[in-house]
């Protein structure tokens, strides 16, 4: 046989069992998809109007960190609609894929689709060109990423304007309560224990749902998505050669989450040769939605840029399944889980989401802004029964409010409920459990 006959015959014999791998892996996605979709499920609670959302010409990009819900929560707002469905966690549609093969494919497996919901999209190598090409076409899409800055900034290049974003996080406090069955609002005594005794285990143990029914797979379950994220999202995608200096530098941040944090520190303690290669690792790490850095208050942007950062762990469950001792940390639990609740209302880190040190370096744990101006500031504290704690805690919440002109002050606590007054200011004391509700 000539040769190029040869090849050419070989050639479409490769190309024919790829289409038919192809069409074999898209009807198992189908089969995977119709799955998802018998099971029941908690509704998330969001602060968009997702009917609007969902009906809105422009690309929905769900983001949030690995396990956390953003598929469901994508089934659940489809639903009921006639929708097609490509999962890009699979390595099989990643080799596979060719966009003239996946469009014909799309129309015989899910016939006159209105939606297509894209899933773990930013596997896909240069995915961005592929979805502005199907947005023009008027394609009406739905995409869910783990890694934010990744996705925000390729959606920014490619598709300025046109898409609409949510984050989706493991399930709050109030969801935590709602899948235990427990109902926190109950004022009752008896129901105040419980609604307290839930909201404990909920800060030690997080929100990933996972785990809520089931805490003895706490620690392997969260462990494997800590590696999964290290390994799978950011050594392998930024292909990182010293992946020792990337777990430490983890592993340095888990231990110190609540704490103030400096990229020059974290190379010095860690003996590490390049803040540059320190500042980039803690950036991918913030990008997979595993650790926050929130910034120092100060209406002067060079002062707050070069001041120290105070690190948080996108859930609780993390801080447990890597389980150093936890008994002395009860209060810096209760902090994190503030935080986590703070940027599930919404709130942005850098945009109006800050801590803050007063002019004498007490530290004020969280300052919200609105406008040009500090609104709220919030202290976190587990146990307000001892005065030398609540006159430490008081007087730098006070003494933050008079530096940035605010009133609303606000000290979170375990279950300490009341109202304090101090050199003027009226201060708020109310329950974490209580605050979550408001």
């Amino acid at each position: 046989m000539d040769k190029k006959v040869l090849f050419l015959s070989i050639t479409m014999k490769i190309m024919d069992k790829n289409y038919n791998l192809m069409k074999k892996t898209i009807l198992q996605q189908r089969q995977e998809r119709d799955e998802l979709l018998s099971k029941q499920y908690q509704p998330r609670t969001v602060r968009v109007p997702l009917e609007d959302y969902l009906k809105s010409p422009l690309i929905k990009l769900i983001t949030g960190p690995r396990r956390a819900g953003k598929s469901v929560f994508a089934l659940l707002m489809l639903k009921n609609t006639n929708f097609a469905y490509l999962n890009f966690d699979d390595n099989k549609l990643l080799s596979l894929f060719n966009e003239d093969s996946i469009a014909e494919f799309l129309q015989e497996v899910y016939p006159d689709y209105k939606y297509l919901f894209l899933d773990e999209i930013q596997n896909l190598p240069k995915w961005e060109l592929w979805v502005a090409k199907l947005y023009r076409r008027g394609v009406n899409l739905i995409i869910t990423g783990s890694n934010s800055k990744l996705l925000s900034s390729e959606m920014a290049t490619a598709l300025t304007g046109r898409y609409l974003s949510i984050d989706i996080f493991p399930f709050s406090a109030l969801e935590y309560a709602t899948y235990r069955g427990v109902d926190i609002t109950d004022n009752s005594l008896e129901k105040n224990q419980i609604a307290v005794k839930t909201i404990y285990e909920y800060i030690h143990n997080g929100g990933f749902a996972e785990t809520i029914l089931t805490p003895s797979i706490l620690k392997t379950y969260l462990s494997g998505i800590y590696d999964s994220v290290l390994l799978k999202d950011i050594v392998k995608r930024y292909k990182i050669r010293n992946v020792s200096a990337l777990s430490d530098i983890a592993a340095y941040l888990l231990s110190n989450f609540t704490n103030r944090i400096s990229i020059s520190n974290i190379t010095k303690e860690l003996g590490l040769s390049s803040k540059t290669s320190t500042n980039k690792f803690c950036n991918y790490l913030q990008q997979s939605f595993l650790y926050f850095f929130l910034p120092q208050y100060n209406n002067k942007l060079q002062i707050m840029k070069k001041a120290d950062k105070k690190v948080y762990m996108v859930d609780n469950g993390f801080i447990t399944a890597q389980a150093f001792t936890l008994s002395q940390n009860d209060g810096r639990l209760l902090e994190n889980a503030v935080f986590i609740h703070l940027i599930q209302m919404g709130l942005k880190v850098e945009q109006n989401l800050f801590y803050y040190r007063t002019r004498n370096n007490k530290e004020v744990d969280f300052v919200i802004k609105n406008g040009n101006a500090a609104k709220t500031l919030i202290q976190v504290c587990y146990d307000l029964s001892s005065d030398a704690v609540k006159k430490r805690e008081v007087t730098a919440l006070v003494e933050g409010a008079q530096d940035l002109k605010s009133n609303d002050l606000l000290i979170i606590t375990l279950n300490d409920d009341s109202k304090l007054e101090y050199n003027g200011y009226n201060i708020k004391v109310v329950p974490f459990y209580k605050w979550v509700m408001e």
